[in-house]
Order: structure tokens, then C-alpha cells, then sequence
């Protein structure tokens, strides 16, 4: 069952109905992003990303090595100390 429905106007517009702009939690000025999944339209508000989204957007299906704490802290410094080096 539809949560809500919209008119397209002639001019290519519809408007959001207030259950789904509630549920995404938009208001005026909000984004919103178009994607295809499945055969179907999906509407998303924008910016709604999971780590694993980012993930797959920066590094694709690439496995890199685990890690040990000790190295990833010393990463952490190593970047720190460059950026904020005194010149």
C-alpha cells in the first residue's frame, strides 16, 4: 500500500506529500536524490549515505589488509603532525 501520492504538473513538478516529507525529514530548501534499484524509482533525501555507501564510492569492490590499533594510531599522528607542521 502507498504511503502517499503526487500529481506531476505540467511544468515537470510534483509535490511532496507532508507524511513522506515527515518521514525523511525534509523541509523547504531540502534535496533530494533519484536512484534506480530493482526496476524502481527510489527518493532519498540527499546526504543519506551509510559508511559502507562511502566505502564502496571510495574504494569499490578493493580489500585493503586489517590493520593493527598500533598502526592505525600511528597513521592518525603521522597526519596530524604533517598538517599542523610549522613551516
Amino acid at each position: 500500500m502507498a504511503i502517499a501520492r503526487s500529481k506531476l504538473t505540467a511544468q515537470g513538478q510534483i509535490s511532496v506529500p507532508l507524511e513522506v516529507r515527515r518521514r525523511l525529514g525534509i523541509g523547504p530548501g531540502a534535496v533530494l536524490e533519484w536512484d534506480e534499484a530493482d526496476n524502481q524509482m527510489v527518493v532519498r533525501r540527499a546526504g543519506r549515505y551509510s559508511s559502507e555507501d562511502i566505502r564502496q564510492a571510495l574504494f569499490g569492490d578493493r580489500v585493503s589488509p586489517p590493520k593493527r590499533l598500533a598502526e592505525l594510531k600511528a597513521g592518525v599522528r603521522n597526519n596530524i603532525a604533517s598538517r599542523h607542521a610549522r613551516r
